[in-house]
This record gives C-alpha cells, sequence and structure tokens, in this order.
C-alpha cells in the first residue's frame, strides 16, 4: 500500500487520480438516465424521453 500511495502522489499521477472517479461518476449518470429512459419507453411516453433531458 505504501508503494501504491507513492506512485499516486507523484505529480505526473495526480491528474490520473484525479480523472478514474470523474469516469466512475459519468459512466453511472449516463446508465441511470438510459435506464430511466427505457422505462419511459416501455410505458410508452416515449415523447416524454425528450422533455427529461432538458430538464
Amino acid at each position: 500500500m505504501e508503494n501504491f500511495l507513492l506512485i499516486l502522489t507523484k505529480p505526473d499521477n495526480i491528474p490520473i487520480a484525479f480523472m478514474i472517479p470523474l469516469v466512475a461518476f459519468f459512466v453511472w449518470l449516463a446508465i441511470s438516465q438510459g435506464l430511466r429512459h427505457d422505462r419511459l419507453i416501455k410505458k410508452g411516453k416515449k415523447d416524454d424521453v425528450y422533455d427529461e433531458m432538458i430538464r
């Protein structure tokens, strides 16, 4: 663990360490919105998908 922290805190690796949680967050956001839109389409409310996207 000590070596991992030494490598992670080097100046070249700091941006990568910040990007990993950001990528995970945006992947989660995209999947959750996609599932929500799929549920609307299954309910027959295909026109409401756009309204939810611009909210």
